[in-house]
């Protein structure tokens, strides 16, 4: 009898510290922002490269939150791709990264008090913030990107200057990295800025592992 209240209480044991282990191992919170009308691929692409990385043991401790920049968790893309939001901006959370998609129609979030103020807060004490396409506009419109290199979608580098005269704004550039800050021009280019990220998140092995997993490295532009 004892030897089995003794096995019971091994066990309890065990299950305790294996899940107090996989709470431990999901600390760090890479979220990406969606709200109504975002472009898809600024989205999914982040997904795909980062939630992939996740299932790896080198990139466990990673967790991608879908963070809704409205009351309504269920939001819907441009191109018509409904996504259901893990939290909202108004859930006190502490990101390692956050990474800021784009819309057609910037103007609502940049006069979003509330999202420009989840931005900024995040900027704070986040490892990384990152942009796609102009994306970089909420980023700018937050301060991130004061004093720093950066760019946005392919045409709209002038605007992002004209509209942000502290940002050091680079034309005809993919994806801008400076300090832990990286921008893109958004679309297809967003998995090349995930990508990137991964690298500097755990190393270029590990990012061209996934590469290979998903299949993209048959774009020979990305590894060369």
């Amino acid at each position: 009898m004892k030897k089995i209240k003794f096995s019971l209480a091994l066990l309890l044991f065990t299950l305790t510290m294996l899940s107090s282990n996989a709470a431990r191992a999901r600390e760090s919170k890479i979220g990406i922002l969606v709200f109504p009308g975002f472009l898809t691929s600024d989205v999914t692409a982040p997904i795909e490269v980062f939630g992939a990385a996740a299932k790896k043991s080198w990139f466990s401790s990673y967790e991608v939150l879908i963070i809704s920049a409205t009351d309504d968790k269920k939001v819907t893309s441009e191109e018509g791709l409904t996504i259901i939001a893990d939290t909202t901006i108004d859930e006190n959370m502490a990101l390692d990264v956050l990474i800021v998609p784009s819309a057609y129609e910037m103007k609502p979030f940049l006069k979003n008090k509330k999202l420009i103020t989840f931005i900024k807060s995040q900027s704070r004490s986040a490892s990384w913030m990152a942009s796609n396409c102009s994306g970089a506009f909420l980023l700018g419109e937050a301060g991130v990107l004061d004093g720093k290199k950066a760019t946005t979608w392919a045409g709209g580098e002038g605007g992002l200057r004209k509209a942000y005269p502290k940002i050091k704004v680079q034309f005809n550039t993919n994806v801008v990295i400076d300090k832990k800050v990286i921008t893109s021009n958004g679309g297809p280019v967003s998995y090349e800025a995930a990508f990137l990220l991964l690298e500097k998140l755990s190393s270029s092995k590990f990012a061209k592992e996934i590469s290979e997993l998903i299949q993209f490295n048959r774009l020979e532009s990305v590894f060369r």
